[in-house]
């Protein structure tokens, strides 16, 4: 058997084990929110999982697979001896797969991103020296590392300002759902087909125009949207108690909860008789507000707001698929982006500038990741959705509706972006929305830390296989 055979074979097994333990500790970012809500058990988020992870890869995964091949490290650099290359990713995919499997053990969720990108700017750089790097490149991975946790963040910040707002600091929360339930399928469903019809399909010879993209994005938008109408609608809404003639009203509390806040500030800059009177207005606040909470039911508010986790737990599970799809489009490229390449050189005897990575190669990929994620993927799963802040169905929705638009739309621009941070971000998001109180800090930071360490240990390791297979090969 010659070194090249050897090296093929052992090339398919590594991607396929780096997208195995990619499955296994990025799965988290998909479906942890809705375990942790307990919109879905972890059985079924796997089976669903399974479905839009592979085709997110199949579909979407090569557009983000020719940064992670060629745009970091300068192929030309390795011209003299292609087969240094082939080490170098080979090694870059054993690294990334050791790391990953060690940080998913604990149940840590690491970015599988920051590992791979890390390895091959750490071989690229000992072997090439620093001229091997596409710094420019690398500088514009690094920049959105840090802009998408914003995004992410930001976005579902707004999403879940606006549910409370509009649903829960509401005397009808469950009429206010059913009335924004359409319209949120509405805009989450336009946007990812759009984005989908444009560039998705592109691999099965599907292409259609401007016109045509807008017009079946609006047509299947509105089907879901319609569907959706249906199906809140069809929800009984319990009443209120008879005994209970003056309506409960949160808008109302929320209102002279603020009052309240804004005369204590005045208080404490005022003296004298002054500061005596806004105490008076102070306490005049308390007692009214006292008197509108005597009238809440507290049955029917359980009731309702419960009815209101229904709806949104249905969204959820929709959201989720969709951050699945996203995914498996994004971090599919993490282990086809370095097999594409090692495969091309292997098989040409040299280092081509652009190669087309095959649907075989993308569907590699997403199986490793389908059966990562139904092997070991709990372990991470319980990080995500329930340490960092608590979920429920509303706040998981809002914080997968920011992540999975901030996912996709980095996948149609290239941008090899950390999903861990995106959702991370969006979680971290909706917590801060209740108040700092409301994240574990202490969970938080020891996410942060396992980002930093992540691109030194994963160059590290990716170095040492790289001198070892050297020392067996060369």
């Amino acid at each position: 058997m010659s070194v090249e055979t050897i090296l093929l074979i052992l090339v398919l097994v590594a991607g396929f084990y780096t997208a195995w333990n990619i499955g296994a500790n990025d799965v988290a970012n998909a479906m942890g929110t809705s375990v942790g809500s307990g919109a879905l058990t972890i059985k079924k988020a796997v089976i669903l999982a399974a479905i839009f992870e592979f085709t997110g890869a199949l579909f979407f995964g090569s557009h983000v697979s020719d940064t992670i091949q060629s745009g970091i490290v300068n192929s030309e650099v390795f011209a003299g001896n292609p087969l240094i290359l082939v080490y170098g990713m080979l090694a870059a995919l054993t690294g990334t797969g050791i790391w990953l499997q060690t940080a998913s053990y604990f149940g840590w969720p690491v970015s599988t991103t920051h590992s791979i990108v890390g390895g091959i700017i750490g071989f690229g750089a000992v072997i090439g020296g620093i001229d091997a790097i596409y710094w420019d490149n690398v500088g514009f991975i690094f920049l959105s590392w840090v802009v998408s946790p914003v995004l992410g963040g930001l976005v579902a910040y707004f999403i879940f300002g606006i549910l409370r707002k509009q649903i829960f600091y509401t005397s009808e929360p469950v009429e206010n759902a059913k009335k924004l339930t359409p319209i949120l399928i509405f805009v989450f469903v336009i946007i990812l087909v759009i984005l989908l019809m444009f560039h998705g399909l592109e691999h099965i010879n599907v292409r259609f125009n401007f016109i045509q993209t807008v017009a079946i994005s609006l047509g299947f938008a509105a089907l879901c949207s319609l569907l959706s109408y249906f199906w809140v609608n069809g929800i009984e809404v319990p009443t209120a108690s008879k005994e209970k003639q003056t309506p409960y009203n949160p808008e109302v509390i929320l209102a002279l909860d603020k009052a309240k806040k804004n005369l204590l500030l005045a208080q404490n800059s005022s003296v004298g008789s002054h500061r005596y009177q806004l105490s008076l207005l102070s306490d005049e606040i308390d007692n009214l507000s006292s008197s509108y909470k005597q009238n809440e039911d507290p049955e029917l508010t359980r009731s309702q707001y419960a009815i209101v986790e229904r709806i949104f737990g249905g969204l959820q599970i929709i959201t989720a698929c969709c951050m699945a799809f996203a995914h498996g489009a994004n971090d599919v490229a993490n282990a086809i982006g370095p097999l594409s390449a090692a495969i091309s050189i292997l098989m040409t005897g040299e280092i081509l500038k652009t190669t087309v990575v095959p649907v075989w190669q993308l569907a590699l990929g997403g199986v490793g990741v389908v059966l990562g994620l139904a092997t070991w993927g709990w372990r991470v799963i319980e990080t995500i959705g329930k340490k960092i802040t608590e979920l429920t169905p509303t706040r998981g929705f809002a914080a997968e509706f920011g992540a999975a638009t901030t996912v996709v739309l980095a996948s149609r621009l290239g941008l090899p972006i950390s999903t861990t941070h995106t959702l991370v971000g969006a979680v971290v998001g909706v917590g801060l929305a209740r108040g700092i109180e409301a994240l574990d800090l202490r969970t938080t930071r020891d996410i942060f830390i396992s980002w930093i360490v992540t691109i030194p240990i994963g160059a590290a390791i990716t170095i040492a296989t790289f001198y070892l297979l050297l020392e067996i090969f060369g």
